[in-house]
């Protein structure tokens, strides 16, 4: 099982009961649904960083050039990083006000926003990317699945529907 290390930076996440299973259950939906084989992912880490809109703009500022806040960063691993100890698979960063905004704006639960945002930092940490089209597709179609095993719903569906529209 991967270890996670969890530190919770800013008090809003206190809205969520078990921060921690949520996390564990949307990174296993993630590996699995990357092909990962769950079960060897023994001496694994990601690390998972819960903050605030200020925090995240000066890490969005300082690695990305963009000086605002943003719902999720991803920053993979090198492999091999950590010899010594659990091989990291990298660091993500979630903005507290701004996905709770996010989570309210689209009508959904803050638990599930965070659930997919957790789903798309770690497949990033995997080297899914959506920089194209295509990648975009192939990221979302295994963000969809994930969270689908979670019993929650495609977070992209309302976009589609108004493209057909």
């Amino acid at each position: 099982m991967i270890a996670l290390d969890i530190s919770v930076e800013a008090k809003g996440w206190q809205a969520l009961a078990d921060l921690e299973a949520l996390c564990r259950e949307a990174v296993t939906a993630a590996l699995a649904e990357a092909g990962e084989d769950v079960d060897s992912q023994e001496g694994v880490m990601l690390s998972l960083l819960f903050t605030d809109d200020a925090s995240i703009t000066v890490l969005n500022r300082d690695w990305r050039g963009q000086d605002k806040p943003t719902n999720v960063l991803s920053f993979p691993a090198a492999p091999g990083i950590n010899p010594l100890g659990p091989d990291p698979l990298g660091d993500v960063a979630l903005a507290f006000e701004t996905c709770a905004r996010e989570a309210a704006e689209e009508g959904k639960t803050l638990a599930a926003h965070v659930a997919h945002l957790v789903i798309h930092g770690t497949l990033h940490c995997l080297g899914d990317d959506h920089e194209d089209d295509t990648e975009a597709e192939a990221m979302e179609a295994r963000e969809i699945a994930a969270l689908a095993s979670m019993g929650i719903a495609d977070p992209y569906l309302e976009r589609a529907e108004r493209r057909e529209d």
